[in-house]
């Protein structure tokens, strides 16, 4: 991604261009950047550096000899220490007075050292994946969980984001629904009546249990009743020309789903700018046909309007050995269908619509869809299509983050132990439950708020943890463990330094590093921010949780073995608590970041 920070605490940005200025540039040595990187040898050093390797290879000279001159070139200092070594790395070790000064300024700092963007760009997100009268399961987690900490990872790297939820409000499960409903005799009252106006009925009985039972009861019958699904179909299709009385009862079942929803993604500390849905985008949809139809990019195929994206070396016809053979192809890309044979809309088209309104309204200069990633092949045919029409102009980034599959114990995705889908509040009630065991074990029960604080932030952390686009097992044990590279223990170091804060009841002192454990937690916060670039640049949360663990872990180190409430020296004691504020800051920042709850206690 082309994006500049602003450097305001990574150092290895900074060592480079030092190292440039004192170093490279007086020997003549033609280089843009160098490039520092944290030590996978910290016992050795904090930094490393081989641009020594690479200018050896352009001047023919030993590594060794060219990493010697650079660093006899640099001037002795107080704040870092360099030395060249075998085959020709050079390794630089920070002093004291240099992490002591970091810690202050990250101390100070509103952003916790935390980099910023050079230029706030708007970027929207579109996560959630909820739809309109179907009851968020446990396939439903990723893309809140997912999508949450992404915006506000760029919140806090200081981009403007909106976020939309995008519920599927239009789609064939709107069309199923109502006819089911009609056929059980719920929806008299609006078909055996001339009514002008169906705002003054209720739905009487409709409630989302029942929702809950007629929508896969319906699903089920389409699949062997083609009547029935072409009369869903056609359902459908009234629903989206705002048909009475089928528009005003789907406005109805929207209101009452959408409560629901909102509660459920609230659990998990989600929230949305918008809940719109592909209702919205639907006023956009005739434009948005007549722009390929304009551009000459649709054609007709059997009835249907399609536009080519294949591009060269896709889609390529496979010679047929018989006229019955179906016809296959090399790398297939087929063509996208942007309205289907009885004039219904697609999911293509819709979000393509969706597209052109959100640029209409926000101008967005990215827009990111975190999905599963079974629908990689859909987003690829949008994005193509949006290029093709310039309904994305050329300087818009389509990003789609693509997910994994929550899998249980067995390696297989979650479910019940019937084999059913498990359902999206069952999973928080069970991490709930789990977090109230091991509260009672230290002593704190009746206190359900907590208990969903550390629970969905097991839960959470253990998500996001793994490389997104990877699968991940959900093992609820490990997430729930205090000790570990998990949420809780995050939490528990978090409530540790604030019983430390409670009982000093004293005003903390600047930061002054003198102790080995001490230059570990400076380093792990260097890290920590660092991260955070890096998790920008890659569309996953990993880097930040491996991070904010290494923190935690550190503290631990310095809890361990220096006595802080006890140190006699006023100073010093005044230090200690200063880098225990800091550490609180910096992880807090972090859960934050990650869409977890802080806790003063555990």
């Amino acid at each position: 991604m082309d994006v500049n920070f602003k450097i305001v605490s990574i150092i290895s940005e900074n060592l480079g261009e030092y190292m440039k200025f004192f170093a490279v540039e007086p020997m003549h040595y033609n280089l843009s950047k160098i490039t520092v990187s944290f030590s996978n040898r910290p016992e050795l050093c904090d930094y490393q550096c081989n641009i020594a390797m690479l200018i050896a290879k352009e001047v023919g000279q030993k590594p060794i000899d060219i990493a010697s001159k650079i660093v006899s070139n640099i001037k002795e200092n107080d704040e870092f220490e360099f030395s060249a070594v075998a085959p020709g790395f050079i390794n630089i070790k920070l002093k004291d007075k240099k992490l002591t000064n970091y810690a202050n300024l990250v101390s100070c700092d509103v952003n916790c050292g935390v980099p910023q963007v050079f230029h706030q760009r708007i970027v929207m997100f579109d996560y959630g994946g909820a739809n309109v009268a179907k009851e968020l399961h446990v396939g439903h987690l990723r893309s809140p969980i997912v999508g949450e900490a992404l915006k506000r990872l760029h919140i806090g790297m200081g981009d403007k984001t909106i976020s939309d939820v995008h519920l599927g409000d239009y789609g064939l499960q709107m069309g199923l629904t109502i006819l089911q409903l009609k056929e059980d005799g719920y929806l008299d009252k609006f078909f055996k009546h001339i009514v002008e106006n169906f705002d003054n009925i209720a739905l009487e009985g409709v409630t989302l249990d029942l929702l809950n039972e007629e929508y896969p009861k319906a699903s089920k019958r389409k699949d062997v009743d083609e009547e029935f699904k072409k009369q869903a179909d056609e359902y459908t299709l009234f629903i989206q020309q705002h048909k009475e009385p089928y528009y005003s009862i789907y406005k109805k079942i929207r209101n009452l789903s959408v409560a629901e929803i909102k509660k459920n993604y609230e659990m998990l500390n989600t929230t949305f700018d918008f809940y719109l849905g592909e209702s919205d985008a639907y006023p956009y949809i005739d434009e948005t046909i007549q722009i390929f139809v304009d551009k000459k990019l649709a054609r007709e195929s059997e009835g249907a309007l399609v536009v080519d994206i294949a591009r060269e070396g896709e889609h390529i016809p496979i010679p047929k050995k018989s006229e019955d053979e179906p016809q296959r192809y090399k790398n297939p890309m087929p063509p996208a269908v942007i309205k289907k044979y009885n004039g219904g809309d697609l999911y293509a088209t819709t979000d393509i619509a969706t597209i052109l309104m959100r640029n209409r309204t926000f101008k967005p200069h990215e827009i990111i869809y975190v999905t599963d990633n079974r629908q990689a092949g859909h987003f690829e045919q949008v994005f193509r299509c949006s290029k093709l029409s310039e309904i994305s102009p050329e300087s818009q980034k389509l990003t789609h983050v693509a997910f994994g599959t929550m899998n249980g114990k067995d390696g297989k995705p979650f479910k019940t132990r019937a084999g059913g889908t498990v359902k999206y509040k069952d999973v928080v009630g069970m991490l709930v439950e789990s977090a109230e065991k091991k509260l009672a074990e230290n002593g704190i029960v009746g206190d359900k708020e907590l208990a969903r604080k550390i629970g969905v932030g097991a839960m959470k952390f253990g998500d996001l943890s793994n490389t997104v686009a990877k699968d991940y097992v959900f093992d609820i044990d490990k997430f729930m463990a205090f000790e570990g590279k998990t949420g809780p223990y995050i939490q528990y170091t978090i409530a540790r330094i604030n019983s430390i804060l409670t009982k000093a009841n004293e005003e903390c002192g600047q930061v002054c590093v003198l102790t080995e454990e001490e230059r570990n937690i400076v380093l792990a916060i260097l890290k920590l921010n660092s991260a955070y670039k890096v998790c920008y640049e890659n569309y996953s949360l990993n880097a930040l949780c491996l991070a904010t663990f290494d923190l935690a872990s550190a503290f631990s180190g310095f809890y361990n073995n220096c006595k802080i409430l006890s140190e006699e020296n006023d100073e010093r004691r005044k230090s200690m608590l200063g880098i225990c504020v800091l550490v609180k800051k910096c992880l807090e920042k972090a859960l934050w970041t990650l869409g977890i709850d802080s806790v003063e206690k555990m």
